[in-house]
């Protein structure tokens, strides 16, 4: 039942930014929201979904957190597969390429993420797998 209301729910936030240019759904609580379109690694078919996101030292940070679940999130897997993508910021579309952050950048994003966001640190005690951040630079 979980799944069904937040796949519904995200679907509605996804009309409505796209519809009011971010005005609505573009902020829930504390955080804001893009809507990230990518190529579904296996159908090739058109993705996309409304995110919580972070912009950053000119960059765009996504948290794969999946809900604190065990399995990444299919964007994730996208992502991996064709790193060229496009996110909906405001109204504005813009083309980016994704990376994952490692190393020493992983530990300074994720730093600042859960400043921003502490609830991921629970997310991140709920699975064994290490959340990934996924950076999107956006393309001149």
């Amino acid at each position: 039942m979980k799944n069904i209301f937040i796949k519904w729910f995200m679907t509605i936030n996804a009309f409505l930014i796209r519809f009011t240019h971010g005005r609505v759904g573009g902020k829930l609580g504390t955080q804001t929201i893009l809507i990230l379109n990518t190529v579904g690694r296996r159908s090739g078919q058109p993705r996309s979904l409304p995110i919580a996101y972070f912009f950053y030292e000119g960059k765009y940070l996504i948290v794969e957190s999946n809900w604190g679940k065990d399995k990444h999130a299919d964007w994730y897997f996208n992502l991996q597969k064709q790193p060229q993508a496009s996110i909906e910021v405001k109204g504005q579309t813009i083309k980016v390429n994704a990376s994952f952050a490692g190393g020493e950048e992983y530990n300074r994003l994720w730093e600042y993420v859960t400043r921003k966001h502490p609830p991921y640190l629970e997310y991140q005690k709920m699975t064994e797998r290490k959340i990934p951040i996924a950076v999107l630079q956006p393309l001149s």
